[in-house]
């Protein structure tokens, strides 16, 4: 198993009842959300993004679509740069 550390935020209990649901749940989705995001920005690979969503990198890859980010996007600029 991979070596982890616990990293804490405040969240207000007025976002958690906006969001209708609980902080377990929240956390969970905070993790996907931040995966996806440093994804897309390039500053995490599939795989290391995977880890951080806790999903396997495939399931990742898959669900990319949801948040209307393509799974291959610096692939795509490096063939469209002619560096592919």
């Amino acid at each position: 198993m991979a070596a982890t550390q616990t990293v804490s935020i405040d969240v207000p209990e007025k976002v958690l009842l906006a969001e209708k649901t609980d902080a377990v749940a929240f956390v969970r989705e905070m993790r996907v959300l931040a995966a996806v995001k440093l994804y897309e920005l390039g500053r995490l690979s599939s795989g290391r993004a995977a880890e951080l969503a806790g999903m396997p990198r495939v399931e990742f890859l898959m669900g990319l679509g949801r948040y209307r980010v393509c799974p291959f996007e610096a692939e795509l600029a490096d063939l469209e740069s002619g560096r592919g």
